[in-house]
């Protein structure tokens, strides 16, 4: 063989192996596929499927993607407007006295509640008293409304043998009076493999002094229905006595505000042994019931308010606020999720039992864990 080819072929060889990360993903396991474009992340598993988008969502930047979270083992799949979708970072009081100071430069004014405490118009005052209730005010602290407005985002992918994982953090942009923004909300999503769930962070890494700060979110989501006829009931493991509540559909044919029933606050109700929150999916052709999908998070104590209330336009809304304790500029706090397909309420409180007393996850190359 000459030098000039022996040269050649080393040089070729050496192009492939520089070249082999971007051109192939055959050293990802067989149980995983992961797709990523400008617009998505898709994850691909032996049992599910999910999309997390980077921009232009269907619905809501955050979380897991509308209609994306595919049940493989039964056809099913989320009927709301996504997973773990993050709204605020909130704390109690009111916005009145300084809203008309703030100016958002997206246009979503820090002032979330003030335009229907002074609303007028009784329609769009009704609506809103119907949506967010009227008994414990609450304020915004930082924007934007991440679910709503966040700008494009690049998250990082996290492979391992047995698992796949998918970080996003984002810094909020501006403030209330007084107020600096720049807290940076970071949401780790971990797929292990087998399994038909996920397991979910949401960290808040504050810049800001609060006496109860908490962050907004959907647990697991919301459920869009027209009379029940894409789920069958409810079931809140923290209500109604050690066995939780079962909720028929009928129940939510009528809207009504949070504060009416199906409600739960930390300085109102004893802090429950599990907090699971799920839903009954039904097929709305045949009206065959389907799989839980559920939403456990794994440190009850961290919850501070939650609820599971029917909105105006067939929405039933079921928001949970984490954390509202005081917190002091460059402190940190967060929960951890389950979030995924079960087949009884039986099988969601094994899993809950496997992974409980946590509000922390982490995730790099060697491995995953959740931590206190």
């Amino acid at each position: 063989m000459t030098l000039t080819r022996t040269l050649l072929i080393g040089a070729v060889a050496v192009a492939v192996v520089a070249l082999a990360p971007h051109l192939t993903v055959a050293d990802e396991p067989d149980w995983v596929q992961v797709t990523e474009d400008d617009r998505a992340i898709t994850i691909e598993t032996d049992l599910l499927e999910a999309v997390i988008p980077k921009r232009d969502p269907k619905q809501w930047m955050t979380g897991i993607e509308k209609g994306s979270f595919l049940d493989k083992t039964t056809g099913f799949r989320e009927v709301g407007d996504g997973l773990m979708v993050i709204d605020w970072l909130m704390e109690p009081g009111s916005d009145a006295e300084w809203a008309d100071q703030v100016f958002a430069p997206d246009g979503n004014g820090v002032g979330r509640y003030t335009w229907y405490e002074n609303e007028e118009d009784p329609g769009r005052r009704s609506y809103a008293l119907m949506a967010h209730g009227s008994s414990h005010r609450k304020r915004m602290i930082e924007g934007p409304q991440l679910c709503h407005r966040m700008k494009p985002v690049e998250p990082e992918v996290i492979r391992g043998d047995d698992f796949v994982a998918v970080k996003t953090s984002y810094q909020f942009e501006y403030a209330a009076p007084g107020r600096t923004p720049g807290s940076t909300w970071t949401q780790l999503i971990v797929f292990p493999k087998g399994e038909r769930f996920f397991l979910l962070m949401d960290r808040i890494d504050s810049v800001n002094d609060s006496p109860e700060m908490f962050l907004r979110n959907d647990t697991p989501g919301c459920i869009r229905h027209e009379q029940g006829d894409t789920f069958s009931e409810v079931y809140l493991s923290y209500l109604g006595g050690p066995n939780g509540v079962r909720i028929p559909s009928r129940e939510f044919f009528e809207p009504f505000p949070p504060d009416l029933k199906f409600g739960y606050r930390r300085d109102l109700n004893r802090t429950p042994e599990d907090f699971i929150r799920a839903y009954r999916l039904r097929d709305p052709e045949t009206g065959k019931d389907g799989p839980w999908l559920g939403g456990l998070t794994l440190e009850p104590s961290v919850v501070y308010e939650a609820w599971c209330s029917q909105r105006p336009g067939g929405i039933i809304v079921m928001i949970e606020e984490i954390h509202g304790r005081p917190v002091k500029a460059g402190e940190s706090f967060s929960a951890a999720h389950v979030v995924g397909y079960f087949d009884s309420i039986e099988q969601m409180h094994e899993v809950f039992d496997r992974y409980k007393g946590h509000t922390g996850l982490s995730a790099d190359a060697s491995g995953w864990q959740l931590l206190p």
